[in-house]
């Protein structure tokens, strides 16, 4: 390994991957996405880069662990019990696996994910 395998997300040339959740998971609004993930560990289990959301809700089921940066935005996270959480540019949280609700953008959303995903 060398300094050069560094991954600096300033730089990073990747290409978004643009994608809609499944027509059965949204509820409200057409919540297009956009994912540049900038590093995927050998193995598998770990990745991180930037995640872009428009307008809309959608249920999530989480199997990974996800430790989440809001960069711009508002979005509202609901338990499966009707708990919510409003998250918005600044906050930084962690979903753990097993977290199942809803995530509803409000206003645009962009924020840095790390994710790792247990085997």
């Amino acid at each position: 390994m060398n300094i050069e395998q560094i991954v600096d997300f300033a730089q990073a040339g990747t290409a978004a991957e643009h994608y809609r959740p499944a027509a059965e998971k949204v509820l409200k609004g057409d919540p297009e996405q956009s994912v540049r993930n900038h590093y995927s560990s050998p193995c598998g289990q770990f990745s991180t880069g930037i995640w872009e959301g428009a307008v809309g809700q959608w249920t999530v089921n989480y199997t990974e662990h996800e430790y989440c940066e809001i960069l711009q935005g508002v979005s509202v996270l609901r338990d499966a019990d009707g708990n919510a959480k409003i998250v918005r540019a600044g906050d930084r949280f962690v979903i753990p696996a097993g977290f199942s609700g809803t995530w509803e953008v409000l206003e645009a959303c962009r924020k840095v994910y790390v994710i790792f995903e247990p085997k």
